[in-house]
């Protein structure tokens, strides 16, 4: 197939390019490169061994999806028949402070994606939705029935397009749609080449982990304590990289069998403090990370973890890796690239 993935020089579009390309698929990336690299191209060619300067299976496009055009190039050029939709801004407390530019970037940029998609009639998506959709009230593990009710602008964008995309399958049912509902990546890629290296400032624990752990940040800080959870740091749903992205290929395989619409999470379905992953990552590594605890940010909730057994019965699919071995890839990357 021709999969076009928006945001493939992303942290987790990078990985999903890798399989895809592993497959046989062509890959076509868009991305603006407003928080990534070019070089994330360069490294998944050194991975699956491909020359970039002769080759028909991994091409980019720099763009940004609010602009049409440059979408209109790749569909009428590359005839695209899936997409997988990675592209947005994910900063929870960034879109607290400036909700018009998240609206902007994801929901205004995922309907121009939309509607250059019906032009050219294509009709299959695997959408990257979030867990921040979630009623932060609902009794954990949290499942894909459980309410709707996101507590920040940047889960509210996530329920607009899940919307929207729910609309296009009730109003047509001949499209293809996954929305998978992701909790917290981390890690990186075993070749250590991609991973997660954000051009802006992170706002995501395991990159400043990563940072005080490289000698580039003296602390970690870390935005409450007071929290309900058993140590008072916020709990999350940490997930390896590499599961997430065999998640995407699951729905690939899954979606393109008939017309449907599928909505799963994908998670481990087991909560992990901030405090817990700091320790892991210690006993690790054998690194040593100060840390010092600050207020909490807006926006954050004390705890978010997956009931991921729809995934596995609807998908096929299921986390493989555990937080040590997340904790052990995140930092081999980070260790062969530091600048």
């Amino acid at each position: 197939m021709n999969i076009l993935v928006t945001g493939g020089t992303g942290f987790i579009g990078s990985h999903v390019c890798v399989k895809l390309l592993e497959l046989g698929h062509k890959v076509v990336v868009i991305d603006n490169l407003s928080n990534s690299y070019y070089s994330s191209v360069e490294n998944i060619a050194k991975i699956l061994k491909i020359n970039l300067s002769n080759n028909q299976n991994l091409l980019f496009f720099k763009g940004d999806i609010r602009n049409k055009e440059p979408l209109k190039k790749i569909f009428s050029t590359c005839s695209i028949d899936l997409v997988v939709h990675l592209a947005g801004l994910k900063s929870v407390k960034e879109s607290v402070e400036n909700p018009k530019k998240y609206f902007s970037n994801n929901v205004i940029g995922s309907m121009n994606l939309f509607a250059v998609m019906k032009k050219f009639n294509c009709k299959a998506i695997i959408f990257s939705s979030s867990a921040t959709v979630y009623n932060h009230n609902n009794e954990m593990p949290v499942g894909e029935q459980d309410d709707i009710l996101p507590s920040n602008p940047y889960g509210t964008n996530k329920q607009n397009i899940e919307d929207t995309l729910i609309d296009f399958y009730n109003l047509d049912n001949s499209w293809h749609i996954a929305i998978l509902r992701f909790f917290n990546p981390i890690g990186a890629h075993k070749s250590g080449l991609i991973g997660e290296n954000p051009l802006d400032k992170p706002n995501n624990l395991m990159p400043y982990i990563l940072k005080v752990a490289s000698g580039e940040l003296k602390q970690l800080s870390i935005f409450g304590s007071d929290y309900d959870t058993p140590d008072g740091t916020g709990v999350r749903d940490y997930i390896h990289i590499e599961d997430l992205a065999s998640g995407h290929i699951k729905a690939l395989v899954e979606i393109i069998k008939k017309p449907q619409l599928i909505i799963a999470n994908l998670g481990t379905g087991i909560g992990y403090s901030v405090l817990d992953v700091v320790r892991t990552f210690e006993k690790v590594t054998k690194k040593n990370i100060n840390f010092q605890v600050t207020r909490r940010r807006a926006g954050d909730i004390s705890m978010s973890f997956s009931d991921p057994s729809f995934a596995k019965r609807a998908l096929n699919w299921e986390a493989k890796f555990s937080l040590d071995e997340m904790c052990k890839d995140a930092w081999n990357y980070k260790s062969k690239n530091i600048l």
